[in-house]
């Protein structure tokens, strides 16, 4: 499975996964603050299991959820990219563009970064015709997000995985457009 770079930017490097990841990958998922908009933080086995995953993904369709690095010290930061939701829903199948980043790196512009990258790789190298992002509607951190890389609000929806009850059931939704 590659770890060889994706993706550059000007600040930070989109590769595949490696060993040395593992351990920050499982911190971060196992830290409260950046695992609030999530149904529930993850214990080691289950980061280490979603790391195999998106190594498999990307190994399978040469594109995926990217470990990304920052490049002036190497520091593994979290992940950014492209995948494919596991749920039915009105705009499903799609493709979704995610991130998750350890909290101090937060309010530095990565996540937009690496994000806006993502997208050019997703329009330009994949062709793709369209991209959304979604979140719990209380995240107005990864709604910015969206909003700085250009999405558009496409609605709302409720997340068919998480209980009619929940609080993060429900979701809001943007989406992209291959520029013309």
């Amino acid at each position: 499975m590659s770890t060889g770079v994706f993706i550059e930017t000007e600040r930070l490097i989109l590769r595949g996964w490696q060993s040395s990841d593992a351990a920050g990958y499982c911190r971060l998922n196992a830290d409260e603050e950046v695992m609030e908009f999530f149904p529930a933080t993850l214990t080691e086995k289950e980061s280490l299991a979603h790391i195999n995953r998106m190594k498999r993904h990307i190994a399978e369709k040469g594109y995926g959820l990217f470990a990304l690095e920052r490049k002036q010290d190497g520091a593994f930061i979290g992940f950014t990219g492209l995948s494919t939701p596991g749920f039915d829903a009105f705009f499903t199948p799609c493709t979704e563009i995610g991130w998750r980043l350890d909290k101090k790196y937060w309010n530095k512009g990565y996540a937009s970064e690496a994000a806006g990258a993502c997208l050019r790789f997703g329009f330009e190298e994949l062709k793709l015709d369209r991209i959304y992002s979604f979140t719990a509607v209380s995240n107005t951190r990864s709604e910015n997000v969206m909003k700085r890389i250009g999405m558009h609000h496409a609605g709302f929806f409720e997340h068919p995985l998480l209980a009619e009850t929940h609080p993060l059931r429900r979701h809001v939704l943007y989406k992209l457009e291959a520029p013309l």
